[in-house]
């Protein structure tokens, strides 16, 4: 071969891995201690805090938690299945204990495919009529005119029609005529505060349906949105290299690893985006189990979509807790953080003293111990999300949005953000 057919090859070559998002071999001691960090929330059993996504982010990295997995699925089995299968409760004997979300459900018919598990039997029948019994009503609440919202939300949509997905079971057209609507024409998506999320996880549902053609009648349709929405990714990528944000690229990335995008610059995004992430690894940016459930599947060059044939067999390295020193004992010192609600009337406005190391949900705690604020929360997946304040509830399309002043919107929730001593920090009623 001639030096100009050699170069011709090159080119060729080059080219190719632009239309592809490969994200290189991470240090595996930085591995390592990003699984670490799950290791204590498999000792979490409560029904509150389980979290399937945890599972299913296991499996499909490189590491595994040894006989902490197994027992992990199985209490996920006993009280998921228990609690979204018993009958609705009376008026008289209420049960106070909350059913897990359909997000929930979803990510646990996830977790089981995980495990190389599918859903079958009279309880696995069960529970696939409910996921589908809800996308039912929330198509209903889109309605015809797309111009309805789903109550749970276009990410809890995209999660469920995936999860059906990968264990074969088929949605109605029109079903998935609703998602297409909406990544087709941004309804609802852009400008909300998990648009990049909504995005991902819609793409990663239509390249399962593809992959799959259990919806042959809307395959262009899905192999057109599956393009749209990680077009849509690609460019709300930041100059930092983040999707969205550092806590979306993972799921992002996830959906950029599925197919090659011919034209589109992929590879460079990509190792622009792995950049990034690695910083924030090193950084100790990632603590929220969740996310971290989302970026181990990256590193190890796998996404949600593998489920629909996943590898049960691959060998993975056993975790080993962390070792660490204890800090040697001493009196907590004190930080002074200014609380602002200046959505609500009077506008709050407090000085708070919490112990160093305290989080924001700590210093919300702390001011409604003092009197004169207050404020709700419902349990999610990334942890509690702010719902209310001042007795003020967020309403349809609208969220409070947490803001370190001036004017730097916070990228963690509640639990998961450290303010700094002499931090002001507003609680802003947002309309997206």
């Amino acid at each position: 071969m001639g030096r100009l057919g050699a170069l011709l090859l090159l080119l060729g070559a080059l080219g190719a891995l632009a239309d592809i998002c490969i994200i290189p071999e991470v240090d595996s001691s930085l591995v390592q201690s990003l699984g670490q960090r799950l290791l204590p929330w498999l000792d979490q059993l409560s029904l509150e805090d389980l979290n399937p996504s945890i599972y299913v982010g296991l499996r499909l990295s490189s590491l595994e938690a040894g006989s902490k997995e197994p027992f992990y699925l199985h209490s996920l089995k006993v009280d998921y299945q228990q609690s979204l299968l018993r009958r609705a409760p009376s008026d008289e004997g209420a049960d106070p204990q909350p059913k897990p979300s359909m997000g929930q459900l979803a990510l646990y018919m996830l977790a089981l495919k995980a495990n190389c598990e599918l859903i079958g039997g009279h309880k696995g029948d069960r529970l696939v009529s409910q996921l589908k019994r809800f996308l039912e009503d929330e198509k209903r609440s889109i309605g015809h005119d797309h111009k309805g919202h789903p109550p749970g939300g276009y990410y809890q949509y995209g999660l469920s029609i995936l999860a059906l997905c990968v264990h074969q079971k088929r949605v109605h057209d029109s079903v998935v005529g609703k998602l297409l609507y909406a990544v087709q024409h941004d309804h609802h998506l852009q400008g909300g505060p998990l648009s990049v999320d909504i995005l991902a996880m819609a793409g990663l549902a239509f390249t399962c349906l593809e992959r799959s053609n259990l919806n042959s009648d809307l395959r262009h349709r899905i192999t057109l949105a599956a393009r749209t929405a990680k077009e849509k990714v690609l460019r709300a990528q930041t100059p930092e290299g983040y999707f969205g944000n550092v806590y979306s690229t993972p799921l992002a990335l996830q959906l950029l690893t599925t197919a090659p995008m011919p034209g589109m610059e992929l590879g460079m995004a990509c190792l622009h985006a792995r950049a990034a992430l690695l910083a924030s690894l090193q950084d100790g940016a990632f603590q929220n189990p969740l996310v971290i459930s989302q970026l181990l599947p990256v590193l190890n060059h796998k996404s949600y979509v593998d489920l629909v044939s996943p590898d049960c067999l691959a060998p993975r390295v056993l975790l080993e807790p962390a070792t660490t020193t204890p800090p040697p004992m001493q009196l907590p010192e004190f930080i002074h953080v200014m609380l602002k609600a200046p959505s609500v009337w009077p506008p709050y406005r407090h000085a708070v003293s919490v112990p160093a190391g305290a989080s924001l949900e700590d210093v919300l705690w702390k001011a409604q111990e003092l009197g004169g604020f207050m404020y709700g929360t419902r349990a999610s997946l990334s942890g509690p999300y702010l719902t209310s304040v001042m007795g003020k509830e967020a309403g349809e399309r609208e969220f409070w949005q947490l803001v370190r002043a001036p004017d730097t919107p916070l990228q963690q929730g509640i639990a998961d953000y450290i303010p700094q001593d002499g931090e002001t920090i507003e609680l802003r009623l947002v309309r997206w």
